[in-house]
């Protein structure tokens, strides 16, 4: 028994370390004093300077910001009205066909989801003349696309666990649907609609492949700039970004930690 447990200590202990050794030495060298990353040359604090003075990168980093909050708020507003949908309205034609529509993003290769969009963007403004060019807004269109998909999973899996008395209670009360659903379905699935937002955030402000194939001059997003970049070669700058974006991500999960936490402290005395 002892041996089981000291294995799977040991199995446990190599698997973090295979997960966040390059994550700590990525740390480390964001506080190098020396231009080559591999060569260490003493502590300093040279390259986060250098970096909030690169335009390039704090414009890309404002436009991937501007785009992941657009697409998440977009795609949790539809993904709640196509998750409803599919988990309320019972049965109707088409509702296999609607749900392939709105899960088929999550299965799709990003070359094709990419590669698809950039023609339908072709072909709408050869014959409407919107959108004019790639930007900002073909890459919101594209996020929220294959974002809605997830919010919509999500929210319906809340819906479909739900218990529904309270809505029916709600109803023998006399609530009309409108009322129904603002008053009482949308504060129970609201962690679920949260929880989509976030993700939908992760993932438009993480995508690369889509977006490359969608923007167009002048609407570069950031991990685009990282990308074209680091084919030169990894620079302290890129190290430092990093470090910046394991700092927020750490907060962010620390005091979700610590709210829920405290809710349950409140919830069980």
């Amino acid at each position: 028994m002892k041996d089981h447990s000291l294995a799977l200590k040991l199995s446990a202990g190599f698997g973090f370390l295979f997960l966040y050794a390059p994550i700590v030495a990525l740390i480390i060298y964001s506080f190098n004093e020396s231009k080559l990353v591999t060569v260490w040359g003493g502590w300093s604090l040279k390259w986060y300077v250098e970096l909030f003075r690169n335009e390039q990168i704090m414009n890309a980093a404002w436009v991937s910001l501007k785009i992941a909050f657009i697409s998440a708020t977009l795609a949790s507003i539809l993904g709640t009205i196509a998750g409803f949908v599919l988990s309320r309205m019972g049965k109707f034609r088409g509702k296999t066909m609607m749900a392939g529509w709105v899960t088929a993003p999550l299965v799709m290769p990003e070359v094709i989801t990419g590669l698809s969009l950039l023609l339908l963007f072709v072909a709408m403004e050869s014959m409407f003349g919107w959108p004019a060019g790639r930007g900002m807004t073909t890459i919101v269109i594209a996020h929220t696309t294959f974002c809605l998909a997830y919010v919509a999973v999500v929210v319906q899996s809340r819906l479909s666990s739900m218990d529904e008395t309270l809505e029916e209670a709600a109803m023998d009360l006399g609530a009309k649907p409108v009322s129904l659903f603002f008053l009482i379905t949308l504060p129970l699935i609201a962690p679920a609609i949260l929880s989509g937002w976030l993700l939908s955030f992760t993932l438009s402000l993480d995508d690369l492949v889509i977006a490359s194939f969608v923007s167009g001059p002048g609407n570069s997003t950031l991990p685009m700039v990282i990308f074209s970049k680091v084919r030169l070669g990894v620079t302290p700058e890129i190290n430092a970004l990093a470090t910046l974006m394991i700092l927020v991500v750490s907060i962010a999960v620390i005091a979700a930690i610590f709210l829920m936490r405290r809710q349950n402290r409140f919830q069980n005395p």
